[in-house]
């Protein structure tokens, strides 16, 4: 019981500032897309927003740039305080990043704010180091539940995140608490989340596990592809362009001129209204590459962001496309993509199952759960949180990676 006190009053606590913040930085988001929308002529000083950007990290934030890694790094090895600036920082450059036209997402920063309010607490609360693992995979929870409107989700998301193939059972009820508390106190501010519909699910039959399971191995390759990509371009312009605060500036102007040329908005930004589309229509087979490119080259150059959202994106998109080769229904196969791209690429396949459990509804939790699954596994020892550390290998014969980073491998 005092157990169950203690982190009960301390989830109170830290869900309900973390669920706040990610109230106000939801309704930030909807309120400054539409006036992108409405007012195209400001992509244009995006590479100027980059610059700021730049600018504002190199100077003042080196010490909190790593992000969301730094929060992975704190829960294996809790050192100093996570420095509360982080959490303003992250939030000035996620909102430039989208007013401006930016492809990214919001999940980062929804993560970077929680882990930044809720590490405060360690000293006035007197926690051991085991206990700041323990906080801090419960603001991971409490950010993830509230900003998607997820809690399980959230909840074993922040127990799964850290270490591949193991989950830290001790956490399971300030994650549980924390994330559920979050995400009530985001629907208290009313704030909306989008809501998703797969209107049929076929009854389960061999065939139609096979089409899963295909389709899981489609999801894995892009999730694969899309990390090493964007480690690949990050490594890029890290050679090329010694200054930091160039290097959005510079991913800025190259996206002006795509932007400029497209004649498109449809793939910048978080890209919720081309999601939804996915769940309805079969899409072009490259829509999915589009949006990927666009989003490396974002987050690559230095913006701030996340890459769930844009993952969602890809995965739906590459889903309703699939259909036009797998005979499963356009909505279903847009469901798998949007949660299983993101769990090969973030490696957390129960986190990501749940998700679409609580998105999407209980009927279509075979079909996800597999391709969840093989997304996991044919990802490889790939990721794009290069701190994880893996606990438990996908495959015996790569032993030799136990207890190694991903940034490692």
């Amino acid at each position: 019981m005092p157990y169950l006190i203690k982190w009960l009053c301390i989830s109170l606590i830290i869900g309900a500032l973390i669920g706040t913040a990610s109230a106000g930085f939801l309704q930030s988001l909807n309120w400054l897309t539409n006036y992108r929308e409405a007012n195209l002529w400001i992509i244009a000083l995006l590479p100027l927003a980059g610059l700021s950007i730049g600018l504002l990290y190199h100077y003042y934030g080196k010490d909190v740039e790593a992000g969301n890694n730094l929060l992975i790094e704190t829960i294996h090895e809790p050192k100093q305080i996570i420095p509360f600036k982080m959490m303003p920082f992250v939030y000035i450059g996620t909102i430039a990043t989208h007013l401006f036209g930016g492809s990214a997402g919001r999940e980062g920063t929804a993560l970077q704010m929680a882990g930044a309010i809720a590490d405060q607490f360690s000293k006035p609360f007197k926690l051991s180091p085991e206990d700041r693992k323990t906080l801090i995979i419960a603001a991971i929870a409490a950010g993830f539940g509230s900003v998607f409107g997820t809690p399980l989700a959230g909840a074993v998301f922040g127990m799964e995140v850290f270490l591949i193939g193991r989950l830290r059972y001790s956490s399971i009820f300030p994650a549980f608490a924390a994330a559920i508390i979050a995400d009530i106190v985001t629907k208290l501010w009313n704030t909306p989340h989008t809501h998703y519909h797969i209107d049929l699910v076929p009854s389960i039959s061999f065939i139609n596990l096979g089409y899963a399971i295909l389709a899981g191995a489609a999801f894995g390759l892009c999730a694969a592809a899309f990390s090493k990509a964007l480690r690949f371009t990050s490594s890029i312009f890290k050679i090329k362009i010694k200054y930091p605060p160039l290097r959005p500036f510079i991913g800025g102007l190259i996206l002006v001129v795509i932007i400029y040329f497209s004649g498109t908005t449809t793939y910048i930004g978080l890209g919720i209204p081309t999601i939804v589309e996915a769940f309805n229509q079969q899409m072009p087979p490259y829509s999915f590459a589009i949006k990927m490119a666009l989003t490396i080259l974002t987050l690559a150059a230095g913006f701030k962001g996340g890459e769930v959202t844009p993952l969602f994106f890809i995965g739906a998109t590459l889903g309703s496309a699939l259909s036009l080769f797998l005979p499963l229904p356009v909505a279903l196969l847009a469901g798998m993509g949007f949660v299983a791209v993101f769990a090969g690429a973030t490696n957390t396949p129960i986190a990501c199952t749940l998700m679409a459990l609580e998105l999407f509804g209980s009927e279509c939790g075979v079909y996800v759960a597999i391709a969840c699954t093989v997304s996991y596994l044919l990802s490889g020892h790939t990721g794009i949180y290069g701190k994880q550390v893996v606990g438990e290998t996908k495959n015996s014969r790569f032993s030799n990676y136990l207890n190694r980073r991903i940034g490692d491998i």
